[in-house]
């Protein structure tokens, strides 16, 4: 069952609706690369990690996903016979600078660096290169590295928009537009770039119907809650909110459940990315969750195409320094069956 609903994700589009999300092109603006596929990561021979010491530092594992994901990958790297170490750098560039070092002097085989801040991580990263180290980045294209797994955020916002505009248009017209919040992380670049996609997709297919009365910070759970509950204060009939991530949805979520008693209307909904059990739980329950714009799968489907770019790099397979996931959408026809692969 994981290998099938990882390949049928992996090809191609999926479609909600009328909403077709189409496979990443291969050359995003200016940034070329290849696209990961179930043929891709297929390919990788997760034996290769038997004996390898890797060293993976992040942003943060407050965030429900990335605890999700880490938690799985740390099993698949254990179960492969790897020596992993998953260490959060709490977004602080300095830091994760020094966890790259110390991973290089450890002896480390290969780096994984989710950076804070892309640019401020290069020399760092070059270094390790230098000492003979792999070095792979999560999320950000880089130049100090052996292989960036990216998603085209612009893209991926756009997404987002689009699932969020289809939701608009069955509740709501240009005589009766709907308030709409967007919650997001400017000052992260990818994160920026995925807010400004999710304009770019709610005007595509929503125009007219919809006005965005407030963007703040929803990154975490807590502060997106807190965010939200602000913003229905100034704006009580606020009934849509986008946003660039797991914390984004689970925090307005919340925040609609406790506004509604839990009764929430047809017309409130919450569209953002990522794929947490209590994001996948929430569709299920038919709260405000409404949709996911989502990656390989379950968070186990992610780490195994995570752990399957560990061998490659290692072996030397990867033929661009680029590889782009695929973004497929997840709405309560397919959520129970990724919640049963979830760690």
């Amino acid at each position: 069952m994981k290998k099938k609903l990882l390949a049928a994700l992996l090809t191609g589009a999926m479609v909600l609706g009328s909403v077709a999300v189409p496979a990443l092109a291969e050359d995003t603006g200016s940034v070329e690369g290849i696209q990961a596929d179930a043929e891709f990561y297929a390919a990788a021979d997760l034996g290769v990690l038997s004996g390898k010491k890797i060293g993976i530092t992040i942003q943060s594992l407050q965030n429900a996903y990335w605890a999700g994901v880490m938690t799985a990958l740390q099993e698949v790297l254990d179960n492969a016979g790897a020596e992993a170490t998953i260490i959060a750098c709490d977004d602080n560039s300095a830091t994760q600078i020094g966890q790259i070092e110390n991973f290089k002097t450890s002896g480390c085989d290969l780096i994984m660096v989710h950076p804070s801040d892309a640019e401020a991580v290069e020399d760092a990263c070059a270094e390790a290169r230098e000492a003979g180290v792999k070095v792979m980045c999560w999320d950000d294209p880089m130049t100090n590295t052996d292989a960036d797994w990216v998603l085209d955020n612009t893209s991926l916002g756009q997404a987002i928009g689009e699932l969020a505009g289809e939701f608009i248009n069955e509740h709501y017209s240009e005589e009766e537009p709907v308030k709409v919040a967007l919650l997001g992380h400017p000052e992260t670049k990818v994160l920026l770039e995925r807010a400004n996609g999710i304009k770019t997709g709610l005007a595509n297919v929503a125009e007219g119907k919809y006005e965005i009365v407030a963007e703040q910070d929803g990154l975490e759970a807590n502060n997106a809650q807190t965010s939200m509950e602000t913003i229905l204060q100034g704006h009580p009939d606020c009934n849509v909110v986008v946003g660039v991530g797991a914390g984004a949805m689970i925090g307005a979520n919340e925040a609609y459940m406790i506004k509604y008693d839990g009764q929430i209307p047809e017309n409130v909904g919450v569209i953002t990315t990522d794929v947490t059990k209590q994001q996948l739980n929430s569709i299920l329950a038919d709260e405000a969750t409404r949709g996911i714009i989502g990656f390989e799968g379950s968070d186990e489907d992610t780490a195994e195409a995570c752990a399957s770019m560990f061998a490659l790099i290692l072996a030397d397979s990867v033929e661009s320094q680029i590889v782009f996931r695929g973004v497929a959408p997840i709405t309560a026809e397919t959520a129970e069956t990724i919640l049963a692969e979830m760690k």
